[in-house]
């Protein structure tokens, strides 16, 4: 059984996919916060900003075999897409608590691309085809290569040279969003000045959040 809390087709908006059209499919849970936030000052991660609780969001529910996930997530991928590889990007909370090889089997058997998205505090199944681990403080790595690091900055439980030798493809920083304005513009000037002294990172914005989109 799946528990989807939400799927929905859009661009990727963040790191080196982004701008990609993708269909973002939310599993509900995760093992570094119940998602409740009278849980979120003794949260293994205490600076998520997304609502991973239950099955209620937009196209969510449960889903009993592969297939069925599989044929949900390809009803929402659009039919006059003939020319893009279909994409799918698997999130959450932390999506590697549901995806199986079977899933990720089942997609590639109608053609789509299969990407996650994790904390890394998970060992991934085998065949996915976009690898993106985001480091979330002092909670240990067992997913040290992959495609792409994409670290939350600032941490000061996680700083970017901790992580700057393992075996990814891609190093990017994304600003913290704080939820005030002029905090995250703070935010992005020092990411932004980090990048430019250890160009190993690349700055990695939320451009959905900057654009409107979901």
């Amino acid at each position: 059984m799946y528990h989807v809390k939400e799927a929905f087709y859009t661009l990727q908006g963040e790191g080196a996919q982004a701008g990609r059209a993708s269909v973002f499919c939310r599993f509900s849970g995760c093992n570094l916060w119940s998602g409740r936030e009278i849980d979120r000052a003794s949260a293994k991660c205490s600076f998520c900003d997304t609502d991973f609780i239950g099955t209620d969001g937009v196209n969510g529910g449960r889903f009993s075999t592969p297939s069925a996930l599989a044929q949900h997530i390809k009803d929402l991928w659009p039919a006059e897409a003939k020319h893009a590889t279909p994409y799918v990007v698997f999130t959450g909370g932390e999506p590697l608590l549901q995806l199986d090889s079977l899933l990720i089997a089942t997609l590639h058997s109608i053609g789509f691309e299969v990407a996650v998205e994790t904390n890394g505090t998970v060992l991934p199944p085998p065949g996915i085809d976009w690898l993106c681990v985001s480091p979330k403080g002092k909670n240990p790595l067992v997913v040290t290569r992959g495609d792409e690091l994409k670290l939350v900055f600032p941490q000061t439980t996680a700083p970017p040279t901790q992580f700057a030798n393992l075996d990814f493809n891609h190093f990017f920083l994304q600003p913290m969003d704080h939820g005030i304005p002029e905090k995250n513009l703070e935010t992005v000037q020092a990411t932004t000045a980090y990048c430019m002294a250890n160009p190993q990172w690349r700055l990695s914005l939320q451009t959905h959040k900057i654009a409107g989109f979901e």
